[in-house]
Order: C-alpha cells, then sequence, then structure tokens
C-alpha cells in the first residue's frame, strides 16, 4: 500500500509524477502570465508566457539524478507573439527581449540528502487526487552585483520564491505497471525584475502564474510557436541531456553571458 509519509514511497511518487523511473525523455510545459507588483501602484499584466523543460531521471545511489534543460518565452499578452524587443512602460525605453534558455537545471533527490529524508508534502484534494507541494525559497548572492551591473541589477542579493504543485492520481501511483504518470502543474514565482528590464534599483517584484502539465506526445506535441523558435535559435533544447552536469544555469547567469557576447 502506498504510504507517501515513508521516504521510499514519497520520492518514488515524486519521480512518477515529475519524470519517470525509467531514464525516458519527459516534457513538461506550461503557460500564463507575469505582473509587475509595485508598492502603491495597481499591479500590471506585463507578459504572457509558455515554456517547457525536457528532461530525464537517472537512478543513482541512494536516489536519482533529474538531467535537464529548459526555455521560457516572453509574450505580447494581446497577440501572443514571442517577443523580441519591449517597450518598457515605467522607463519608456525599448530593450532587446532576452528569454530562459537554461542549460542545465539538473537536480539530485536522494532518500537521505543534505536536509534530512527526502519528504514532500502531499495533499488529498479528492477521491483519487494528491497535491504534492514544492516551495522552494531562494536567497542568495546575485550574479550581477549592483556596482558592475547598475542598470540590470535591482539588488546585490537574488531573493524570490518557486511555488509548485503537482496534481496526479493516486491509482495510478499504485499501479507498478506505471513508469510515469499523468501529472498537472501550477506554478507561482515571486521575484525581482530580469535583468533584460533595465529597471535598475526601481522598486517591485514579478509575479508569475502559469499552469501545465506532462506532454503524453513529448517534444513533438509541444506548440507549434515554441518548436519553430527552438529549432531556428537553440535546437539543442530538442532533447534532454544525457549527462548530468554543473553548475546550473538561470536567467541571470545566461544574461551575464549575453552581455558580455554583445561587446
Amino acid at each position: 500500500m502506498l504510504d507517501l509519509t515513508q521516504p521510499e514511497h514519497n520520492l518514488r511518487a515524486y519521480i512518477k509524477a515529475r519524470a519517470s523511473l525509467q531514464p525516458e525523455e519527459i516534457v513538461f510545459w506550461w503557460s500564463g502570465n507575469i505582473y509587475s507588483v509595485i508598492p502603491g501602484q495597481k499591479n500590471r499584466l506585463l507578459f504572457k508566457i509558455d515554456g517547457y523543460n525536457i528532461g530525464r531521471c537517472m537512478e543513482v545511489e541512494g536516489g536519482y539524478q533529474h538531467l535537464m534543460r529548459e526555455v521560457t518565452f516572453y509574450k505580447n499578452p494581446s497577440t501572443g507573439e514571442i517577443l523580441e524587443r519591449w517597450s518598457n512602460p515605467f522607463t519608456e525605453e525599448e530593450v532587446p527581449v532576452v528569454h530562459v534558455w537554461n542549460d542545465p537545471v539538473n537536480q539530485t533527490y536522494l532518500l537521505n540528502g543534505p536536509y534530512g529524508p527526502f519528504m514532500m508534502p502531499a495533499l488529498s484534494v479528492g477521491e483519487d487526487r494528491l497535491c504534492l507541494a514544492l516551495d522552494i525559497m531562494l536567497a542568495y548572492p546575485s550574479p550581477l552585483p549592483c556596482a558592475q551591473y547598475p542598470k540590470y541589477s535591482q539588488s546585490d542579493l537574488y531573493q524570490g520564491a518557486e511555488l509548485f504543485q503537482f496534481f496526479i492520481s493516486r491509482r495510478d501511483l499504485e499501479n507498478d505497471e506505471l513508469a510515469s504518470i499523468p501529472c498537472e502543474i501550477s506554478w507561482t514565482r515571486l521575484g525581482p525584475w530580469l535583468p533584460w528590464m533595465a529597471m535598475a534599483d526601481r522598486p517591485g517584484n514579478l509575479l508569475y502564474q502559469c499552469a501545465g502539465c506532462k506532454v503524453a506526445g513529448g517534444y513533438a506535441a509541444l506548440p507549434e510557436d515554441a518548436r519553430a523558435y527552438v529549432e531556428q535559435h537553440q535546437p539543442i533544447y530538442t532533447q534532454a541531456p544525457t549527462e548530468f552536469t554543473r553548475p546550473n544555469e538561470t536567467s541571470w547567469t545566461y544574461f551575464k553571458k549575453y552581455l558580455e557576447s554583445q561587446k
């Protein structure tokens, strides 16, 4: 019987939901909106976003390694068109848009890791529905210090939150014949201005709200505009990584490289 209070069951459930117990390629897709949150001002819709994560889980001693890369596109909220440039309503400056090209975004999940036994909160939300919750609070030195990047950095501390919910079937989890199971997601993010917005140290934050799912048909089933853009600009994102590497890429480290490439 499935007992999600046991680390072994809990980790196995998460791997089946988030990826697969087999080293097969798994794609998660999401879509949603980004809003500005500025003290004393009404929240404002800035972008529509679409994105995906493509990866595979490899079993290792004591747990799993998740090999991934991910893409997110900033889109015109009215037309849905992938943006190349953006007219910033706060600074009245037109800036080039730097989409999310994070490779890798690898993770290690261990039964007994640095923070203790693996345990993801699970909530029953229906007769056969479970919600696994993953709340990630982030605070670390920014790769873009204000003194060196005053136009592109809000603070010397990157501070944000990534809040994930994974919705799955208990019956699917208990079916040992299924290495990977259907999963829907909700993703909320609170974070600073994106570097390419060139907002300097203006007060405020970005609020992201997205929903998505594990894509049954894999990469080929993603929206046509996303596939066309990837295949034209970064075709490596059509496939999952095959080796575990570090360090991980973020929008901030990628933007730092982007600035260097423009010199």
